[in-house]
């Protein structure tokens, strides 16, 4: 019981921390980020570059980005966040009206940050410089959710581990499907 309640106090820390340690001027850039990527917006628009641009690998990185990011919102939205009804961090803990403007829904787990990363890490195999691009506004998506006050640094790992696992999925699916149909 104490190591959660050492994991719950730190986790309080760390949010408490990034919300108002982040100066004025990068929040405004984290926040302009963070809106590109409100509804998949930032994730398409890549999507599109590649696949205009990219070629063939461009286009199969779109492809299986998108599949990656459809995936992980599905597992973290409509999965884990019903089953987890964790409240968002406090109001009084964010120093900024930012936080006045983030969803009622379950803090647990970042779907944001799931889809940030699925799309990043399903996209870099195929097109490396696209992925490495990508990386750069996923992490600002991940770093604006806790100093939004929109979540907990937790939320937010966990956010990036179901991000990684579907990416992982979506690019091994057509290996796993084939080799269990020639079983």
């Amino acid at each position: 019981m104490e190591a959660v309640t050492a994991f719950f106090e730190v986790d309080r820390r760390l949010t408490r921390r990034t919300a108002s340690r982040v100066p004025p001027g990068a929040a405004k850039v984290l926040s302009a980020v963070e809106e590109c990527a409100e509804s998949s917006k930032l994730w398409c628009g890549a999507a599109a570059l590649m696949a205009v641009s990219g070629g063939w690998r461009g286009r199969r990185a779109a492809v299986t980005g998108l599949t990656a990011l459809a995936v992980a919102q599905l597992v973290s939205n409509a999965l884990c966040k019903r089953l987890a009804d964790r409240p968002r961090p406090p109001k009084e803990w964010i120093p900024h009206d930012e936080v006045e403007d983030r969803p009622d829904s379950s803090s647990f787990p970042s779907g944001h940050t799931a889809a940030a990363v699925a799309f990043t890490a399903a996209v870099a195999p195929a097109a490396p410089l696209a992925g490495a691009l990508c990386a750069v506004p996923a992490g600002m998506v991940a770093v604006e959710r806790v100093q939004s006050g929109a979540h907990y640094p937790s939320d937010v790992a966990a956010g990036a581990v179901i991000g990684l696992a579907c990416a992982w999925l979506v690019r091994r699916a057509p290996r796993l499907l084939r080799k269990a149909w020639l079983s």
